[in-house]
Order: structure tokens, then sequence, then C-alpha cells
């Protein structure tokens, strides 16, 4: 009961905030202007603050902690890579396929994460490892992934209409899209000071910080006012699809792994919470931007919210029944 409660805490306010920004929309406060601009704003400025204070605040001197990041990094690797390529054949709608590989994955792992292993430990050093291992690939692949698939009508052909795209110039576009791509350019830049070691002036963090806290937030209220339920049940077969690939079929196929591996404890809760987490606000930012659906992922994100309070819970209650934990 308690790690269930530990949950909801951390899952029900979000999804709150959620509906605030539903509300809002419906009674016209939030414009569909305000929205456009507001994900502009996220995806270029709030974002990008906040992966640049996190990734600079990681702690790279990992030592013996090295095997975990390992294991992260490449269990979020294989799945985005399975995902992708079985979404890329059984999709018909191919103009769905990038935003259902992202959100099927991409795990709210620096946000929600924390907040459930602040819950359950009250303090984590496996968390940073977990997110150094996860995060990056996330979004790096993120927008590949939304780059070779974006901007495609339901056949899979570039809607502005050249049908002779070759696979060169797909590789191109990527690369470009990779190289300006500020959510990329962000954690390279935050990697770079934290490895560094510089210090920057007092005044310049704080208002970096402030930036960075209004991401997450202002994400979610514009991710609810974006949500609608006539383009949820447009899409039925493939959201349902990606929520239970986001929390239950990654965790079933990858924790035994873990398990065989040897890891328990809080290293294995950590390893659940990655793969079992909510998928994170950020997915419908990116989705907005790069010529992908938005709708798909804002229902998929809103309904992983609130379920994952149950599944999370139901695995983190697993693994303290087989004494793993």
């Amino acid at each position: 009961m308690d790690s269930f409660i530990y949950s909801i805490n951390a899952t029900i306010p979000v999804f709150i905030v959620m509906v605030l920004g539903m509300f809002l929309k419906k009674t016209g406060m939030l414009t569909d202007e305000f929205i456009d601009s507001g994900n502009k704003f996220n995806f270029k400025v709030t974002l990008p603050c906040l992966l640049l204070r996190d990734m600079a605040n990681t702690d790279f001197n990992i030592g013996k902690d090295l095997y975990f990041i390992i294991l992260c990094a490449a269990v979020t690797f294989v799945s985005i890579i399975g995902v992708w390529f079985l979404a890329r054949i059984f999709i018909k709608n191919k103009s769905l396929v990038g935003a259902f590989t992202q959100v099927s994955y991409r795990s709210s792992a620096a946000v929600m994460g924390v907040a459930f292993m602040q819950n359950i430990y009250g303090a984590s050093k496996t968390a940073p490892l977990m997110i150094l291992g996860a995060v990056p690939i996330y979004n790096i692949m993120a927008v590949i992934i939304l780059t070779v698939e974006g901007n495609k009508d339901s056949e899979g052909r570039l809607i502005d209409g050249n049908s002779d795209f070759k696979f060169k110039d797909i590789v191109l576009r990527s690369l470009i899209n990779i190289a300006k791509n500020p959510i990329l350019l962000s954690i390279l830049a935050g990697s770079l000071i934290s490895v560094s070691g510089i210090h920057f002036p007092h005044i310049l963090t704080k208002a970096v910080s402030s930036v960075a806290n209004m991401a997450t937030p202002l994400a979610v209220v514009i991710l609810g006012a974006s949500f609608s339920l006539n383009a949820t049940l447009e899409n039925i077969k493939p959201v349902i699809w990606a929520v239970t690939t986001k929390l239950v079929i990654l965790t079933i196929i990858f924790l035994p792994i873990a398990v065989f591996l040897g890891y328990r404890n809080e290293e294995l809760v950590t390893f659940v919470i990655m793969l079992s987490s909510p998928a994170t606000p950020s997915c419908y930012i990116m989705a907005k931007n790069m010529g992908n659906n938005g709708e798909l992922t804002a229902s998929v994100v809103v309904l992983t919210t609130l379920i994952s309070s149950v599944t999370l819970t139901f695995f983190i209650y697993l693994v303290r029944v087989l004494g793993l934990v």
C-alpha cells in the first residue's frame, strides 16, 4: 500500500495539471496560437535549459557503477530499435510511426523517475546513473527517428511530394537536424561543462535554473490543452499498443535480464522505474515540432501518466514479493 501511495503522489499531481490544461483550453483561455508558441518556446528554450542544467550537475566520476550505466544504455538502445522495427512493419498509417516509436520507449526518467526514487528511498545514487545511461540515448534516437519518419502521409510518402527521396538524403537530413537540434546541443554543452569542472557565476546559473524550472509544468499544461479525445479514439489501436509497450511489455522483456545479471535492491528498483515510468511530456514537444503526430503522442503521455501509478506499483510489489528488493 505504501508503494501505491508513493506512486499516486508522484503521478496524480502531474495528471491534475494536465486536466487543468484541458479545462483552460475548453474555456478559451488557452488558444491554439498560445499552444503553438508554447511548444516552440519549450522546444527551443526551456527544455534545453533543463537538460543543460541537469547534465552540468551530473557527476561523471562513475567508477564501479559503469556496468549499471552500460546496462541502462544497452537496454534503452535495444528497446528503441526493436520498437521502431516493429512499428515500421505493423503500423498501417505510416504518418504515426515516428510518434508511436518515441512515445513507446521514452520514459520520464529525469523527472518522474527521480520523483519515484525519492519517494521510495528518500535519496538515490542510482537514479543519476540511470539518467546518464538512458536519457542521452532517448534524446539522440528521438531526433533521428522523428527526422526520418516526420512529415509523411499515411502511405509513408513525404508531404512535400518528393517521392524519390533517397537514403543518402534521409541520412543527410538526419545529420543536419541532429547538428542543429537544441535538445542535443544542450546535452553536449552540459556534459562538457560537467567534465571540465567550469563554475559559472551564481547569477547566470540562477537564471538558467529559473528558465529550466518552467519546462515541465509548462509542457504538462500545454500537453493537457492539446489532448483530444476524438483523436485518441481515431487512433485507439496504436494508442493502446503504445501505452502497453511503454508500461508493461518492455518491463516484462528486460527485467528478467537485470535479475539474471545479479542486480538487486535500489539498482533493480531504479531499473524498473526506467522501464515502467510514464512517457515524458517532452515527447509531445519534439513530435509536434518535428513534423510527427502530436495528437497520438499527447494521448499516450496522458494515459501512461494516469495508468503508471498502478502498473509501476505492481512491478515494484512483484520484485519485493520475489525477495529481490
